[in-house]
């Protein structure tokens, strides 16, 4: 599938678009206002629900591998969310779950 400049102007300034008219709808008109305890409640899970979705398909189906499940990345993805479980630590998770993946890296190749 190819566009025409055109057409790719026309989706960049749309994704633009979109990406202010989402922002002012939280920060320029109900910015200066107290949300209720339950929205603020929802908003701390947001970071949670979209890293998931983001990580998922790159462990399932990394182009690295041609979309084939790689043992290396997957015993990483369960090592990290091990660490992250028994440390409560965001850096130690960060740097174990990297350690892990270089260690299977070179262990199963």
């Amino acid at each position: 599938m190819s566009f025409t400049t055109a057409q790719i102007w026309i989706i960049i300034i749309g994704l633009g678009l979109g990406s202010y008219l989402l922002r002012l709808s939280f920060l320029g008109l109900i910015g200066g206002r107290d949300l209720p305890e339950w929205v603020l409640r929802h908003l701390r899970y947001t970071a949670v629900a979209i890293m998931p979705g983001m990580i998922t398909p790159l462990i399932l189906f990394p182009q690295a591998t041609g979309g084939a499940l790689d043992p290396v990345r997957l015993g990483a993805a369960l090592a990290t969310i091990a660490i992250s479980l028994w440390t409560k630590n965001a850096t130690l998770t960060i740097f174990g779950g990297a350690a892990v993946l270089f260690a299977l890296h070179f262990a199963i190749g």
